[in-house]
């Protein structure tokens, strides 16, 4: 992995942890290493034992891991939900945009965005987490159009547009998109 995907990386962890690290980059470093290390781990474990949550792609997924790897980014959302459950004034969403074929279309989208952002009313701080919303749009080794193009803008409006007509004043949400 390149300096440049490194701190890519620790970005995404920096703004995604924010709230629970106050955005101590030594901290974000620290979560960074572990979910790295905790990917890695199937590569050295047998062959009889399946990966860790069911996932079909170990190890290979690993070694040409991007920034925006899709095991990197869902370990990390796993590790949030897992810290902000217990907490009472953070709240936090994660939505696959990859998840199935028809999840971006302006009509599941707004399903989508809208039963997160009904989760996250309770909470005076919350964190809204869009995963794969432009793979979605435009899947590997595809051009981008000027129709994909506008239609992602148009996505990426929409779910701005939701977060803040449908959240209360008082609260914080923080959008992630990566």
């Amino acid at each position: 992995m390149t300096s440049s995907d490194h701190l890519r990386r620790l970005h995404f962890i920096n703004a995604l942890f924010a709230g629970l690290t106050g955005h101590d980059l030594y901290l974000a470093q620290q979560i960074q290493t572990a979910i790295t290390t905790s990917l890695a781990e199937p590569a050295d474990r047998p062959a009889e034992r399946p990966p860790p949550d069911g996932d079909p792609a170990g190890p290979e997924r690993i070694e040409g891991a991007e920034p925006s790897d899709p095991a990197f980014a869902a370990a990390a959302a796993r590790l949030l939900e897992r810290l902000c459950d217990g907490r009472q004034d953070h709240g936090f969403f994660h939505w696959d945009a990859a998840e199935s074929a028809a999840a971006v279309t302006p009509l599941f989208a707004r399903e989508h965005v809208l039963t997160g952002l009904r989760r996250l009313a309770r909470y005076r701080e919350s964190t809204l987490l869009v995963t794969n919303l432009r793979p979605a749009h435009c899947p590997p080794r595809r051009r981008w159009t000027s129709r994909r193009q506008r239609e992602y803008r148009e996505s990426l409006a929409l779910i701005r547009d939701l977060a803040a007509a449908r959240s209360r004043r008082s609260a914080s949400v923080n959008l992630l998109f990566l």
